[in-house]
């Protein structure tokens, strides 16, 4: 089963199912700030994003840390994360602001992106 054709089955379940998920979840800075991203965008590691395997691009979610019940809302921007059993990668400041180097989260969908890719 071709990627693209396994990403769309995965969307289309979650759109039918329930929009709250929980997973490890960590974060990436430094190395690729500055650097384009899957969608197209450039990374700011001081913004609110994330990335996730399958989501369309510019799916708002709201990230909470299990632990720590903080919260924060980012915008799909990037694919990943590539390490087994983790479901999501925070931007930097996303994971400050919910004290999260590498966390159990829930992740809420707010609001599903057109997925498209953005030069900027």
């Amino acid at each position: 089963m071709s990627y693209f054709i396994k990403s769309l089955v995965i969307t289309l379940s979650l759109l039918l199912s329930t929009t709250v998920f929980a997973g490890n979840t960590s974060y990436y800075g430094s190395k690729f700030h500055g650097k384009r991203t899957a969608s197209g965008s450039i990374f700011n590691m001081n913004s609110l994003t994330a990335a996730h395997k399958t989501l369309p691009f510019g799916t708002k979610v709201q990230v909470t840390n299990k632990k720590t019940k903080q919260s924060v809302i980012v915008n799909i921007t990037d694919r990943g994360p590539f390490i087994k059993g983790r479901i999501l990668d925070l931007s930097k400041a996303a994971a400050g602001q919910i004290n999260c180097e590498l966390c159990t989260t829930t992740m809420k969908i707010l609001s599903y992106g057109d997925g498209k890719y953005r030069m900027e």
